[in-house]
């Protein structure tokens, strides 16, 4: 089966719906993080705000291992069980401070994901593989659109993209969005110091545990200095009187304009941290004293018995036939 047959025969017409359909994959995405997410948005769900709700006095270890077990189910198991993980794991966000508006922030950022997932793999997968998949002749594949040669010789395309493949690489999405939302919690919900307290039990390095800090700490004050410096570009006059439609291309164009001050803000407070932690004696020793210890509590042992379910649940799936051979043959 083929839709828009018809479009084929004309070669212009062709080539620009393939390029909006690439640019629709590509630009898509980028735009909605961009515009409708924005910067603003992506500061708000990779930083930490207190809270007094049970996700909060978690142990840091215990949301560690969380991520990790659901990281390791939706890896092994088929697909909609992913799927439902990262549902019910966005529930969660629900719970934390000024919970709706995160709730809103992760559920777009699920949806931006999954776009640029499925847009990542649909084109590039190959009949052979899709048939281990949907069990059914490539000539009942219903053909979305047939892409020029140039798409199929110079970016590795497949010559169709059939539904299929878009179905496919939504199913594949699930695997990364049920991680995605499970690591975050860890970010929006453990201070930096619980953090490194908890990396110092597990006996990492200093060194290491220094730089997953400084990561941790660096990436909300990107978006926050990069929206700061967009903000400013608009309010110095950029694209005044412009018609509205050309907002979103200025609002690039200022993200661009403002990469280079934003690195040299942060390489500026490179030098002061890093004066900070030497005149504060660090890694001085190879070990440091805890004031605070990180008890754990009633809720984490709930979490125990929730991954000890997930774990379960997982061989079960593997048992019965829902393992990762269906529909994740080849990847």
């Amino acid at each position: 089966m083929v839709l828009w047959s018809s479009l084929y025969e004309e070669p212009f017409t062709q080539t620009v719906i393939s390029w909006f359909l690439f640019f629709y994959g590509v630009a898509l995405p980028i735009g909605l993080l961009l515009t409708v997410l924005g910067l603003k948005g992506l500061m708000e769900i990779t930083r930490y705000e207190g809270g007094k709700t049970f996700l909060y006095k978690l142990n840091p270890l215990t949301k560690v291992a969380f991520g990790i077990v659901v990281m390791s189910v939706a890896a092994v198991t088929i697909w909609w069980i992913g799927a439902i993980l990262t549902f019910a794991i966005m529930f969660l966000y629900l719970t934390l401070n000024d919970g709706k508006k995160k709730f809103g922030y992760i559920s777009l950022l699920i949806f931006i994901t999954i776009i640029g997932s499925t847009w990542g793999i649909a084109p590039y997968t190959p009949n052979s593989i899709l048939q281990m998949v949907f069990h059914c002749p490539v000539s009942s594949y219903t053909v979305v659109w047939v892409w020029p040669s140039y798409f199929v010789n110079i970016m590795g395309y497949e010559p169709t993209l059939t539904v299929q493949a878009l179905i496919y690489g939504i199913q594949i999405s699930f695997r990364i969005t049920a991680v995605l939302v499970s690591s975050l919690l860890l970010i929006l919900t453990t201070t930096t110091s619980d953090i490194f307290r908890m990396f110092s039990k597990m006996k990492v390095p200093l060194a290491i545990t220094f730089s997953l800090l400084v990561g941790v700490k660096t990436v909300p004050k990107i978006f926050e200095i990069l929206d700061t410096s967009v903000k400013m570009q608009f309010i110095r006059g950029l694209g005044y009187g412009k018609p509205k439609m050309l907002y979103p291309f200025y609002f690039f164009y200022a993200g661009l304009m403002a990469i280079i001050p934003s690195m040299v803000y942060l390489l500026r407070g490179a030098k002061n941290l890093a004066i900070s932690v030497d005149t504060r004696g660090f890694r001085a020793y190879n070990n440091r004293t805890m004031l605070v210890n990180l008890p754990l509590t009633k809720y984490d042992y709930v979490m125990f018995g929730v991954m000890a379910v997930l774990i379960v649940l997982a061989v079960l799936a593997n048992i019965y036939g829902f393992g990762r051979s269906i529909p994740y043959v080849g990847y």
